[in-house]
């Protein structure tokens, strides 16, 4: 009975979503009715015969360049960000972990900071000089953190935690001093670490899919080892499962998707700490159903978020606040049910 409403819940979770990046296509500053949505999204994306009489270039271009390709990116990075949240949290066996918890925002951050400064404008593979510095800021943080924890050849998860909010806090305030040397680019840079998917398109999901489907590959193979790995790594080790590896893989994976989006998107938080918690209290621990509905839920939470972002004000919100004030009380409820003696579950 339990298996069956599982079931159900995703492939409600699926419905929901697909509904909701339709109708969040919809929404937007600018005027454009239902219908002629519709025959747009026949007419332009799916190559269906559709009557485009009395629709302005200007309407195809907001829902086909615009708005489609910014919902469809917002699922992908909450999708994307959620499920590394989930691996993350599995690993540490912690609630409170998340895809930058280890530093990679920081080190991404940097990367992108460097970028502004120097003015790149060159591109590699059709990505932009700061994107690409973004994306080698995040790796080379999350190789620095791993060879600092290492103990022989293991990676004590404690010793891993304490040394990513090391790197981070460091990696911040070089960060900060770049901002303070360089005024001139501190609200370029600013709006970056706030995170935002205004102005991206078709060319930057294309940028981050492979990256997500490559990592969340890797996680969702991985999800009978974060299962037992939950029990506790000496028994995980005796179960025959290569921790060490098992934490490798996580991390790479991990790693590799977060710095793809953030690399985009800039600095979105909280969305890989809320969504799989969420996720956990709803169908429990088991990564099987875990890491799929965290993929579709987090999807979810972002499009809304940046929704939010882009409809509340005649002027645009960074989506990075609207997730973080979401996040933030959330953060505090942990606390608050940790100190009370909430297990992980």
């Amino acid at each position: 009975m339990k298996k069956l409403r599982k079931k159900w819940l995703l492939f409600l979770s699926i419905f929901l979503c697909l509904a909701l990046i339709y109708l969040c296509t919809i929404v937007g500053t600018a005027s454009i009715s239902f219908e002629d949505v519709n025959r747009i999204l026949l007419h332009e994306i799916f190559g269906l015969p559709a009557d485009m009489e009395g629709i302005s270039q200007g309407s195809i271009t907001i829902i086909r360049d615009v708005r489609l390709p910014r919902v469809v990116l917002g699922f992908l990075a909450g999708a994307a960000l959620a499920v590394c949240g989930a691996g993350f949290q599995g690993i540490f066996k912690n609630p409170m972990a998340d895809p930058f918890v280890l530093g990679v925002s920081s080190g991404a951050a940097l990367g992108a900071s460097i970028g502004m400064v120097l003015r790149f404008s060159g591109s590699f593979l059709g990505i932009s000089g700061t994107t690409l510095l973004a994306f080698i800021g995040a790796f080379a943080t999350i190789g620095l953190v791993y060879n600092i924890s290492r103990v022989g050849k293991r990676v004590p998860v404690s010793t891993l935690l304490l040394s990513g909010i090391a790197v981070s806090q460091t990696l911040s305030a070089a960060m900060s001093i770049i901002m303070i040397l360089n005024r001139q680019t501190l609200d370029q840079i600013m709006f970056w670490t706030m995170g935002s998917l205004n102005g991206k398109g078709w060319r930057q999901i294309l940028l981050v899919l492979p990256y997500a489907i490559l990592g969340g590959l890797i996680l969702f193979t991985s999800s009978r080892e974060l299962d037992i790995i939950l029990t506790g790594e000496d028994t995980a080790i005796q179960l025959g499962v290569n921790v060490e590896f098992l934490k490798k893989k996580v991390l790479f994976a991990s790693t590799l998707i977060t710095a793809a989006v953030i690399s985009v998107t800039g600095i979105i938080g909280f969305v890989g700490l809320v969504v799989p918690h969420i996720v956990r209290m709803l169908t429990g621990p088991k990564h099987r159903i875990l890491l799929p509905l965290s993929l579709l839920f987090g999807g979810t939470f972002l499009i809304l978020c940046d929704t939010a972002a882009r409809s509340l004000a005649s002027w645009e919100i960074p989506v990075g606040i609207i997730t973080s004030l979401c996040g933030g009380p959330f953060f505090l409820y942990l606390l608050r049910n940790m100190k009370k003696g909430g297990d992980f579950s």
